[in-house]
């Protein structure tokens, strides 16, 4: 393993608040204990590819395992139905692998530029949310190296080893461990193809209705929040399965299973100015909307651009330029329409510019204590981080969630209290008490635990 490098710039997708660490990068379970046992006073923490947007992955002053050195064979079981691979893979390189075979991951963000140990400690979930859960309901194992050096192998059940601890990993944001090795179940599919219906909606309350009532595997809605009065929350809503070769376009079924996942990348410079404002996303939005069909079935897409759009445009979060961009994502109950509705009306009515905008219905969440999905709406919103009058809107937006019974996804969170976020997660003080047993001398921390007080 490399030695600590000199402090090193560190950032969340969002680019705010860098902090300086130590970085190693150790590439078997061995390296992570030894790097484990050389933390200092402000501990260490786990890092993938940087893909959370605030400072969940970040330690000032302390030591941060970059956890992408952790690769190797992934070993693909088609009896059981099951996938092992290390916890450095990335969802990209694990989706080609499983393809090139016939399979696919039960549950995949919306990047697939995310290693699958980080993956499992944000607890991730994607389109398929109301019929397939987050991607800790299909972890059937994983390997565990806490704080003192040992390193365990835990399951979800009762013959999980010790399956508190297992659960607290689960969306437990690195701080209970170093992941470096997982087992998911895995499905088969023909085809590396998605058949994708498409709705224009008019209103929010339009959209939802189409949502409550999908009943495909996966569906999503991007919303104009931009747009005013009763055109509030008109969308483009997408519905998809999994392509048969035979929905293929002949020239397609020579190859079903190939896998196209190139992208076009940004400019590596950050602008000191970002080119999203309320003229670009105005643009955008208009024209987004008006080339999105009022009605079309069955038009077959590449996986990836179904479930990867953004990815295409490799280095996007640079466009908002130096400041960076705050991604707001909650979860409200089935019930609370009118407080999603009230978010939606305070960006339209404050002219927040955001050209994403994505709404997703949730289904039954998994045991994990800070796994963020719970039954009901969850809205993600991209937002220019120096926005004049951001931080008391979204206080306000906060309070609202508190009082409904929502929470905000603490894998994009960059600017939340700590108050609030205890109030979100009633079950803080059970996880708490598992990751103080797993790790009693307090080694793994983050900027984000600071922040918000969560050890």
């Amino acid at each position: 393993m490399n030695r600590p490098e000199r402090r090193t710039l560190l950032s969340g997708w969002g680019l705010t608040s860098p902090t300086a660490a130590h970085v190693v990068r150790p590439r078997t379970p061995e390296q992570v204990a030894e790097a484990l046992a050389r933390a200092g006073k402000r501990g260490a923490l786990p890092r993938g590819l940087g893909r959370s947007y605030g400072d969940a992955a970040q330690d000032a002053g302390g030591l941060v395992l970059d956890c992408t050195g952790l690769t190797g064979p992934v070993r693909l079981d088609t009896a059981r139905g099951e996938v092992t691979a290390p916890a450095g893979t990335s969802m990209d390189g694990l989706i080609a692998h499983l393809l090139r075979r016939g399979r696919f991951v039960p549950v995949t963000p919306g990047t697939r530029h995310v290693t699958l140990g980080g993956a499992i400690a944000a607890d991730v979930h994607g389109k398929n949310h109301p019929a397939d859960s987050s991607l800790g309901a299909h972890v059937r194992a994983l390997t565990l190296v806490t704080a003192d050096g040992r390193t365990r192998r835990l399951g979800p059940g009762p013959d999980g080893g010790d399956p508190e601890l297992f659960w607290a990993t689960v969306g437990g944001m690195g701080l209970t461990g170093v992941v470096t090795e997982a087992t998911l179940a895995v499905f088969p599919v023909e085809s590396s193809y998605m058949r994708v219906d498409t709705d224009r909606t008019g209103s929010l309350e339009d959209t939802l209705e189409l949502m409550a009532r999908a009943g495909d595997r996966y569906s999503v809605a991007w919303l104009d929040l931009f747009a005013r009065g009763g055109d509030l929350g008109r969308g483009v809503v997408t519905r998809a399965r999994h392509a048969r070769v035979g929905d293929l376009p002949p020239p397609l079924r020579r190859q079903p299973l190939r896998y196209r996942n190139a992208g076009v990348p940004v400019p590596p410079l950050t602008p000191p100015v970002g080119t999203v404002n309320r003229w670009s996303v105005g643009a955008f939005n208009a024209l987004h909307l008006s080339r999105a069909p009022r009605r079309r079935r069955g038009q077959v897409q590449p996986l990836a651009s179904y479930f990867h759009p953004l990815d295409a445009l490799r280095g996007w979060n640079r466009m908002y330029g130096r400041p960076g961009v705050v991604q707001y994502q909650f979860v409200v109950p089935f019930g609370e329409e009118g407080t999603l509705a009230g978010v939606a009306e305070g960006l339209s009515r404050a002219r927040v510019p955001s050209f994403l905008a994505v709404l997703k219905r949730m289904g039954d969440p998994t045991p994990g204590p800070l796994s963020f999905p719970r039954p009901g709406w969850s809205l993600a919103v991209d937002l220019p981080a120096d926005l004049p009058g951001l931080g008391a809107l979204l206080r306000g937006f906060d309070e609202r969630l508190v009082g409904a019974g929502g929470r905000l996804y603490l894998a994009k969170d960059s600017r939340a209290r700590a108050e609030t976020v205890h109030a979100m997660y009633p079950e803080l003080p059970a996880w708490r008490r598992v990751r103080e047993r797993a790790d009693p001398d307090g080694v793994l921390v983050s900027d984000m635990a600071r922040r918000l007080r969560l050890l």
